[in-house]
């Protein structure tokens, strides 16, 4: 599919899915990558597309960017045991598709094959998504990127049977919060219908992404929030903030990517609008996470800290200590 020919670019007759239908014709490579740590959208979404790809005769290579490590919730998922580190896929593959990456930082090295391949596909749901890669498939309403490759699967002509529908579940489960969250629509419930119509567990697969985890979790969770701060004057609802760290869950034998389930508990604090956790990295860097109960456009706020996401759940990444970074969440909220 690779030639001396133009770079493609995106026209309205050039979608995500005549151009992942070509590449399955001519048999091209084509490499998927979620973003950076991927959570079960991001995997789901790869592993679910890259499969419907390789049955319609692409030659497939599946990744994320480094850290090259799964978290145990994720790992059983069906075609993870075939993910390869990004050092494995070839560096100007025919096609390559971003699924879950709501801006090109988020891809890490791998941002380089979206001008290195000879069609770059982006397939996102983030609301902050600024519109890069030759074709995108782009909806900010849309609960999850699952729902949108789960479309890109039927235009390909690919039966979605149990194995698809395990990936595609759990992506949209865990992105709608077991259908707890607003985002859900009543399309999410007939996807969700259809999926387990397929005869997947869902029981099971629920249990693995939210009701596992190892005994340190607890004495993580402890003393993560008993160090909790509510800050009710700010922003317009106020703020619930604490933090961790890469090297504190280790204290508790537990990996970094543990850390991700903390804000799940913050956000149910009655007394604030916005949660945070700020997690600290092993390059002394701070990942924070943001979730909002209603009243705060996180996604803008995340856009002019240096992140995205969307209007209820986004994140940024700061170099500052810990007490520089609250305090610039603090005035990106009072819009300072």
């Amino acid at each position: 599919m690779r030639s001396s020919s133009p770079r493609a670019t995106a026209t309205p007759s050039r979608t995500a899915a005549s151009v992942l239908a070509e590449a399955a014709d001519a048999r091209a490579t084509v490499v998927l990558s979620g973003h950076v740590q991927p959570d079960a959208d991001a995997l789901g979404s790869t592993l679910a597309l890259a499969e419907g790809l390789r049955r319609r005769g692409a030659r497939v290579l599946t990744t994320f960017p480094d850290p090259f490590t799964l978290p145990e919730s994720l790992s059983w998922l069906p075609g993870a045991d075939g993910l390869v580190p990004s050092s494995a896929v070839p560096a100007s593959p025919d096609v390559f598709v971003s699924l879950d990456a709501a801006s090109p930082g988020r891809l890490g090295e791998l941002a380089t094959l979206l001008d290195d391949a000879g069609v770059s596909v982006v397939v996102d749901h983030h609301a902050s998504n600024p519109g890069f890669g030759d074709v995108r498939l782009v909806d900010g309403a849309a609960p999850a990127t699952v729902t949108l490759v789960a479309g890109l699967l039927d235009e390909l002509g690919v039966s979605i049977d149990a194995q698809l529908a395990t990936c595609l579940y759990a992506g949209l489960s865990a992105d709608t919060g077991s259908f707890r969250f607003g985002n859900t629509r009543p399309d999410t419930h007939q996807l969700a219908a259809r999926l387990l119509a397929t005869g997947i567990d869902h029981s099971e697969i629920s249990r693995r992404l939210f009701d596992t985890a190892p005994f340190g979790w607890l004495g993580l969770l402890s003393a993560v929030t008993g160090r909790a701060v509510l800050e009710s004057e700010v922003g317009d609802g106020g703020l619930v903030w604490t933090w961790s760290s890469t090297a504190e869950a280790a204290e508790f034998g537990l990996p970094g990517e543990q850390l991700e389930a903390l804000v799940d508990v913050v956000r149910s604090t009655q007394e604030a609008d916005v949660a945070c956790v700020l997690k600290g990295q092993d390059d002394g860097s701070w990942s924070v996470s943001l979730r909002s109960r209603g009243g705060t456009d996180l996604a803008r706020v995340a856009l002019a800290l240096g992140g995205g996401g969307h209007t209820l759940a986004a994140g940024y990444s700061s170099y500052l200590d810990r007490e520089k970074t609250v305090e610039a969440l603090r005035r990106a909220l009072t819009g300072e």
